[in-house]
């Protein structure tokens, strides 16, 4: 079975664009993508994490209001028993000059990984692969072959 990975645009932003290529390319990267939307509440990230029995919880954020959207988030995610690597992304402070200070904002929130909006797909599929030391290309390949 496919790594499940719980994805969403956190808080009052609807910025979908990000969101839509990152489903696109996890699901090519052979993990099984609930993709939330946008606009979406702690509590939603939770429910569908522990419904789908979560390995990883992405947020996006794109409007710069993510530590205010964020706050208490992994407190939530422990209480209701998500145990499942977390990383978020984007534009996440207005004004935003510097990102690693941006970065241990968001670590010390609790987030495994922080990423500023440059960052491809396609190093955040390879972050969580060696996160959750799987690669779901080559499950996705041995399952077809067997």
């Amino acid at each position: 079975m496919p790594p499940t990975v719980i994805l969403g645009v956190i808080g009052s932003d609807a910025h979908v664009v990000g969101i839509t290529i990152l489903e696109q390319a996890f699901s090519a990267a052979g993990f099984e993508v609930e993709n939330l939307g946008v606009q979406t509440s702690q509590e939603e990230f939770a429910a569908a994490a522990t419904e789908h029995d979560a390995d990883a919880v992405l947020v996006s954020s794109l409007y710069g209001h993510a530590e205010q959207d964020c706050q208490g988030f992994h407190e939530l995610l422990a209480r209701e028993g998500v145990d499942a690597v977390t990383f978020i992304g984007g534009n996440l402070a207005v004004g935003q000059d510097d990102f690693e200070q941006t970065r241990e904002t968001f670590r010390a929130l609790g987030f495994d990984r922080v990423f500023d909006s440059e960052t491809t797909p396609e190093e955040a599929i390879r972050a969580l692969e060696r996160d959750l030391n799987v690669s779901p290309r080559e499950t996705e390949t041995d399952r077809i072959r067997a």
